[in-house]
């Protein structure tokens, strides 16, 4: 077994790595599944699927050196810059105003 100068294993990342990679994918794969056949009465499913998608890639975020408040900030960063720019979802749909409100009430309580 490899081990770096902190004692880490080295070679248990790397496989985490891998797997959460694999795990990314086949939660993507899942879902386009569920996109193909119709969402009509799968929204507790697809639901699953993305809360997944997210919290793997937190935490392949995490295992890649990137600290959650980082990956936290880059989103906040890229929701603003989406509203300042008027992306499509914003201008069509307000998603992005939306997730702001959202995220800013999870961030206060």
């Amino acid at each position: 077994m490899s081990f770096d100068n902190n004692g880490i294993d080295i070679t248990k990342n790397i496989k985490i790595i891998e797997w959460l990679k694999s795990e990314l994918l086949s939660s993507l794969a899942s879902l386009f599944e569920l996109l193909v056949k119709g969402i009509k009465g799968q929204q507790e499913s697809i639901a699953d699927i993305l809360a997944n998608v997210i919290l793997v890639t937190y935490v392949l975020g995490r295992r890649l050196g990137i600290n959650y408040s980082n990956l936290d900030m880059r989103i906040e960063d890229k929701i603003r810059l989406g509203v300042l720019e008027e992306h499509k979802l914003e201008t069509w749909f307000g998603d992005l105003s939306s997730l702001r409100k959202h995220m800013d009430k999870n961030n206060k309580g």
